[in-house]
């Protein structure tokens, strides 16, 4: 009998600030998140999906960026 963990070979998961910095050459509203992200340079580049909607909050982003926050979020935890 084979051990599970042998044959899970997947990556671990970036942090979900890695993630969405990689998401900037998309073409929809997650991309124009992660390129606010890259120009911000109090970005959370480690952090959680939380700890980007406190940083949103902090710089008082529009709902788009809210909304697009939690379309990033279910993509990130899909990945």
């Amino acid at each position: 009998m084979l051990n599970a963990d042998l044959l899970d070979t997947r990556r671990p998961k970036p942090a979900f600030g890695q993630w969405l910095l990689n998401q900037k050459n998309r073409t929809d509203a997650i991309g124009e998140l992660a390129q606010a992200a890259a120009r911000d340079p109090g970005f959370p580049r480690e952090g959680t999906a939380d700890a980007v909607s406190c940083r949103l909050n902090a710089v008082g982003a529009d709902g788009e960026l809210h909304a697009a926050l939690e379309d990033a979020t279910l993509d990130w935890l899909s990945y």
